[in-house]
């Protein structure tokens, strides 16, 4: 994968994460969850980054009273740094409890692009 700089990475995230709060103050929680997951993606292989997505992912699991993705977030939070340390992340994982901890995802092509520039 290539290595996005930190100032692109920020801007990409920040676009998921206002995307992610403009769905959820109107009530589209799947498109909230759509946008988080795609934060994750991009975020996963950069410590502080990865951590902050999962801390979003939980702070909405608790606003919806989501119980079994609030386990789960916080199941990854705690697994994160010890992923992150070791450089095992599941590439393309989406960072939801509805998805094994461990299974690589395909990317999406938008990010796939970002990610890797010079695949074909």
């Amino acid at each position: 994968m290539a290595d996005v700089s930190p100032h692109r990475l920020a801007v990409l995230l920040a676009e998921e994460y206002r995307a992610a709060d403009e769905a959820e103050r109107a009530g589209r929680i799947a498109m909230a969850w759509h946008h988080l997951e795609r934060a994750h993606i991009l975020a996963q292989t950069r410590f502080w980054p990865h951590l902050e997505t999962h801390s979003k992912m939980l702070r909405l699991a608790l606003r919806r009273r989501d119980w079994r993705e609030v386990v789960g977030q916080l199941f990854r939070l705690a697994l994160a740094p010890l992923g992150n340390l070791t450089g095992r992340l599941p590439l393309g994982n989406t960072g939801r409890s509805n998805v094994s901890v461990f299974a690589p995802m395909e990317l999406p092509p938008d990010l796939h692009a970002i990610l890797d520039p010079h695949a074909d």
